[in-house]
Formats: C-alpha cells, structure tokens, sequence
C-alpha cells in the first residue's frame, strides 16, 4: 500500500527529497529527475538543487504509482532497447532485454544482403522494427499491428528516433500482399494459467497472452509464413522458455526445412529460427552458446 508522503516546504532541496522517499535511491532519482524535467546526473551533482511545488507534487505522485507496482517504464514513458530510448505507454509491452536476441539475430541473418524486405508482426513500440532500420536504413520494413494506440506509439518513435517503417493495421497477415525475405515477431505466447501473468498486470493483457496454451499466436504465424516468404526466406519468432520443441515442430510440420532454437542470455530457449528450403547458412554461423539442437525436415520435394 502507497505511503504517505511528508509535508515539505514550498521550495525543498532535492537532497531533502531523496532522502524522505521509501524508493530505492536509482528509482527515485529517476522520477524525481522526470518530475524536474532535467538529466539524473543533474541531481547527483547539484542535491542542493530547489524544487519547487509544482515538481514535488508531480515526485510524489510517481512515487505513488511506482509503490502500487506500476513500472518504471511507464511512469518515465521511455525504456531503453539495443542501445535506444523508446517510447512506451501502457497501450504496449514493455521492451525486453531478452528481445534483443531477435535484432542481434536478424542483423546477423542480413548481413551482406542489401535492400531486404522485413515484416514485423505485432510491432507494439515499434522497437525492434526501428531498432533493425537504425543499425540497416537500406532494409525495406513493414510494421504490423492490431491496436490502433500501439501503433500511433510505434509512429511516434519513429519520428522520435528518425526512421520510416510503413506501419499497418493487421491482425497478423490479414492485409499483407507481395513476399519477405524476413518475418520476424514477438507475440502473446504467456499460457492463460502461467503464474507470470500476475506480475505483468499493468502491461496490455492482449500482447501478454492468448488466453490458451499460449501457442495460438505462434501457431497462426508459422502457419501463415510459408505464403509470405521468399524463397529462401526465414521466419524468427521470440517463445516462451519452456516452448521451444513444440515450436520447433511446427516449423517442420508447416514446411520448414530447419528449425534452430535460440537461448537469450540466462541460456534459456527464447527464440525460434525456421529456414525455407534455399535460405542462407547464417543460422548454423551463430554463437554455439546461443544455439539449441536444431532439428531438420527429411529431404524431399519443395
């Protein structure tokens, strides 16, 4: 339950401030830092700084809000991913650091290869679209979302950060014409019963979750994928640590001639990559330590 906070004077310092509040010091630093519109690291040099009300009361009521659990991304509307401070609000997922293995992976799959086409399905923030368009402005990226609010957010980072990706309002493949050299995504993929879900209720359920066994989002993209590949295309698809064999086999049984689990770097199985038939070798040239038993479709026709 949020405590009170205490009275202060119409001007505190914000050594006084800190000092009185029950959040760790990184924590409220930050939020006292966002109340005052100005860098952290002001505050580590100036504590004597004055804050006046108007600032003290916007401090305490994050201090509020981050006591009744909400996160630290939302109350500060930015959280860093592969090196970028993305915009994010309650409308989408919070980015992950687990999510970065899917931009390391593309990057390392596209290498050499000028001009790709890549589909980002379920984009939310926009992160790892923008995130990819950053490291690769030659790439050509469609960015795909069913929430209208996730979307205008994912617009805005892209003006934040300087990239254009052609956003589009699709419940996964719904609309999507012409073939991808890549598709790539980080779906719901929480089973409905997983006790995770508890901790996660501030971030949007319908981004967390299918409401099932957790695998509908994936199911519906894998199966969807072979339409809208290239030849020689590949699918990447972030899963749940427990996931990867039953992802895995349904690359194979949808048409994948190989599918490789990939482990984040806690070395659990976190991503699955599914190669067409004629796709490039980049797969078998990852980091062994990030790379599980890959299984492989028996040869036969395409």
């Amino acid at each position: 339950m949020a405590q009170p906070q205490p009275c202060l004077p119409a001007l505190a310092s914000a050594h006084a401030l800190l000092r009185a509040c029950p959040l760790a010091p990184k924590e409220a630093r930050a939020l006292l830092a966002h109340a005052l519109e100005v860098p952290a690291e002001r505050l580590i040099a100036h504590p004597e700084s004055r804050v006046d009300q108007r600032a003290q009361e916007a401090f305490s009521h994050l201090v509020s809000e981050r006591q009744r659990g909400t996160p630290m991304a939302y109350l500060l509307g930015v959280q860093e991913f592969y090196g970028h401070r993305v915009r994010v609000t309650p409308e989408v997922l919070i980015p992950r650091p687990d999510t970065e293995l899917l931009v390391e992976t593309a990057l390392h799959l596209l290498r050499g290869r000028a001009g790709m086409r890549v589909l980002d399905l379920g984009t939310g923030s926009g992160c790892i679209g923008i995130a990819l368009a950053l490291a690769r402005p030659d790439l050509w990226i469609v960015a795909c979302d069913r929430s209208p609010a996730a979307l205008r957010v994912a617009q805005e980072n892209c003006g934040r950060l300087g990239v254009s990706l052609q956003l589009v309002a699709a419940q996964w493949y719904a609309p999507m014409r012409g073939h991808f050299d890549l598709i790539i995504s980080n779906p719901p993929y929480i089973a409905a019963g997983d006790r995770h879900l508890a901790d996660l209720s501030f971030e949007p359920r319908a981004a967390l979750t299918d409401e099932a066994d957790g695998l509908t989002a994936l199911r519906t993209i894998i199966a969807g994928a072979g339409e809208r590949l290239s030849r020689g295309g590949q699918l990447l698809v972030e899963h749940g640590y427990d996931q990867g064999p039953a992802v895995r086999a349904m690359m194979l049984e949808y048409g994948f001639a190989q599918a490789t689990t990939l482990r984040d770097l806690a070395g659990q199985e976190r991503a699955c990559l599914g190669a067409r038939r004629g796709a490039s070798r980049g797969a078998a040239a990852l980091a062994s330590s990030r790379v599980a038993e890959p299984m492989r479709a028996r040869e036969g026709p395409d």
